[in-house]
């Protein structure tokens, strides 16, 4: 069998994105590993794909974000040539819901409804939703999102309906609030057992605080965490290669010298092989 031609580079959105369909369905029809492929079998695959972007975006690698997209892209177009083969819905159905929901949802555009900043066009748009159907405005979020992803999309659904505080300083307030309600459950006598339900509760109902206050202060607590998560694998692999130097394991070195070599790496740029 002849080998396919090769669909040519294009110079605009609309000839790239019908080389990727292209492409797309000589690999569905002739590729043994595409051929297999299900929706299922995808499913991990893109919510990596999402990591790997959102990895990108926080390192500020432009081409590797670049690649991310592309990526995930790929795996947008697999999933609707999946569905057209079953007849349940075409690429050219996705793109035409997604432009029609967009036009309606933004009716101070395509419409004559006027709004005076982004506050009202978030309302707006939770409002339409519920016009749609929604019978909560909390129902746009994925039951399996990551709690803390959770925690700060449900805050902002419920302030699109007016339902949030006037001011920061009430926030904070009921953070230390909260902090002393997670705190209390350990000022106990030492011989009365914690309540471990109970105390894990506080600890949700302050984090959840938190990431209100995050939001208050344009602060988004997903972000924030992972750039610390990352600042602590720097530091900690400088701490592993400074004990590899003296020829130490960290469990052989106490906390004093390990402590050193943290401090050290507080106060300089690491860069730590990937």
């Amino acid at each position: 069998m002849s080998a396919n031609p090769i669909p040519p580079s294009a110079d605009t959105p609309a000839k790239s994105f019908e080389r990727l369909l292209t492409i797309m369905n000589t690999l569905r029809e002739q590729c043994p590993w595409d051929k297999k492929q299900t929706m299922e079998t995808l499913r991990h695959l893109t919510i990596e794909e999402t990591y790997e972007l959102s990895d990108a975006i926080l390192e500020g690698d432009m081409n590797e974000i670049r690649k991310e997209l592309g990526d995930i892209m790929l795996h947008l177009v697999f999933y609707t040539r999946i569905a057209s083969e079953s007849n349940d819905f075409s690429i050219t159905d996705v793109l035409n819901g997604i432009c029609d929901k967009l036009i309606h949802r933004h009716p101070h555009i395509y419409s004559d409804v006027q709004v005076n900043d982004e506050t009202d066009v978030k309302r707006n748009w939770e409002q339409l939703k519920l016009k749609e159907g929604n019978k909560s405005v909390l129902e746009g979020v994925p039951a399996s999102l990551p709690a803390l992803i959770k925690a700060s999309r449900i805050q902002e659904k419920a302030r699109g309906v007016g339902f949030d505080w006037e001011e920061k300083a009430q926030v904070w307030d009921k953070v230390e609030e909260e902090l002393r309600e997670f705190r209390d459950e350990f000022n106990t006598d030492d011989n009365v057992a914690i309540d471990k339900e109970k105390a894990e509760g506080e600890f949700g109902d302050l984090m959840f605080s938190l990431i209100n206050y995050a939001r208050f202060i344009d602060i988004n607590p997903e972000d924030a965490l992972e750039k610390t998560n990352k600042k602590f694998i720097k530091r900690f692999q400088y701490l592993e290669s400074k004990a590899k130097e003296l020829g130490k394991s960290l469990k052989d070195m106490t906390l004093s010298e390990m402590d050193i070599f943290w401090n050290e790496a507080k106060t300089q740029k690491i860069n730590t092989p990937e």
